[in-house]
């Protein structure tokens, strides 16, 4: 097991493969009023591009997973960013309409995957179990960090030198990842559960529940900084709100982990918790006035899509020997969600408005937290049975 800064620069690799491996998707969300404004698509447009993108990850999922119990994370995290790079630089060179963007995006789904998967397994057999909640937590920061880069790339790079050279940049750090991938893979737990241990079906429920969150959670990545315009901020300033709503979700992120390590059980309890109280961010987001936008965004950020390392946590807790194949049943449903969720946010944006869009978030956000409890009940039914 690592102790001490090993254990450190173990997580410090997971964020980094993870944050290039989904930065292509978030990047191409935060630039979405300058791709919109020069290939010839619309909101609507951006959504079904996103959703197509989640889809192919949910396929990928589940195979993926089994490949990366059998291969190791030391190769997976290494194939993942640079598969990655090479999306990004594709995008900067080759994104000429509409359709070539979509295209060269589906081609890098299975980048995300992979480097979520390796990462999870890297953590499950490389960190002391007493560090593992704090762990996940700063793994899972790499989603928000990633929509920070994004968001930072919006003023920094997209509205003084082009989008095209913000995708360059993100290839750049693609492969500066490599330098942070594991060095060995970590051996395996010298025993297995007893058959009947994965609580199969309680993860499908959890995996429902997950996805309609993570449905809410994409569109507020993608389509923050389109709504912020929407509604007159400059597109500048936008970017930065996303920014800001990001170092939030990190922080957040990793404050979940940290707490995790401190208690014993009741973790899916304090996910559908911060489900429910992030629903109200997403409501916030349909009030006009720039208050609302603030506030909304950090409650959305903070609370709405602050959930995922704990419960990647808590599944890994339940597996110890199978992590990534047992994270990637749960990562279907989030994969799903990402798939559906800007579709049906993106087709309402653009037929009705953004705070209507915003108002379903918050509602289905509602019901993902129930979703959670139900799944809980589903484990400790299962757990008693397996006494």
């Amino acid at each position: 097991m690592a102790v001490g800064p090993t254990a450190f620069r173990v997580a410090g690799g997971a964020v980094a493969v993870t944050t290039v491996s989904v930065l292509p998707v978030f990047l191409t969300g935060a630039l979405s009023v300058q791709l919109t404004s020069e290939l010839g698509f619309d909101s609507s447009g951006l959504g079904l591009a996103v959703a197509l993108y989640f889809g192919v990850s949910a396929l990928f999922s589940l195979p993926v997973g089994m490949l990366v119990e059998r291969v190791g994370s030391r190769v997976t995290s290494r194939i993942a960013v640079v598969g990655a790079a090479v999306l990004m630089a594709a995008l900067a060179l080759g994104a000429r309409n509409y359709a070539s963007l979509v295209v060269l995006l589906l081609c890098g789904a299975w980048c995300n995957v992979m480097g979520q998967l390796s990462s999870n397994l890297t953590l499950a057999r490389s960190v002391p179990e007493h560090r593992l909640g704090l762990s996940f937590g700063v793994k899972q920061a790499a989603i928000p960090t990633a929509t920070l880069l994004a968001g930072a790339a919006v003023p920094g790079v997209a509205l003084t030198i082009g989008w095209r050279w913000a995708y360059a940049i993100g290839a750049v750090l693609a492969l500066a990842a490599w330098t942070l991938t594991p060095k060995a893979n970590a051996e395996p737990p010298p025993s297995k559960p007893a058959k009947g241990q994965r609580a199969t079906a309680a993860l499908g429920v959890i995996g429902a529940a997950s996805g309609l969150a993570a449905g809410t959670a994409t569109a507020l990545g993608i389509f923050l900084v389109a709504s912020a315009v929407d509604r007159g901020v400059d597109p500048g300033l936008a970017g930065l709100v996303l920014t800001m709503g990001s170092v939030v979700g990190l922080s957040m992120r990793m404050l979940h982990g940290w707490l995790a390590d401190r208690r014993e059980g009741q973790h899916i309890a304090f996910v559908a918790g911060s489900l429910a109280l992030g629903a109200a961010g997403f409501g916030l987001l349909a009030v006009p006035g720039a208050p609302a936008l603030v506030v909304g965004t950090i409650l959305a950020f903070g609370l709405g899509w602050a959930w995922p390392g704990l419960l990647q946590f808590a599944v890994v807790r339940l597996n110890p020997s199978a992590p990534a194949a047992a994270t990637s049943i749960v990562q279907v449903g989030v994969y799903a969600g990402g798939f559906g969720g800007p579709i049906v946010f993106g087709t309402l944006a653009a037929h009705v408005s953004f705070p209507v869009a915003w108002t379903v978030s918050a509602v289905v956000m509602l019901v993902s937290a129930a979703g959670m409890l139900v799944g809980r009940r589903m484990l400790l039914a299962h757990a008693a049975r397996h006494r």
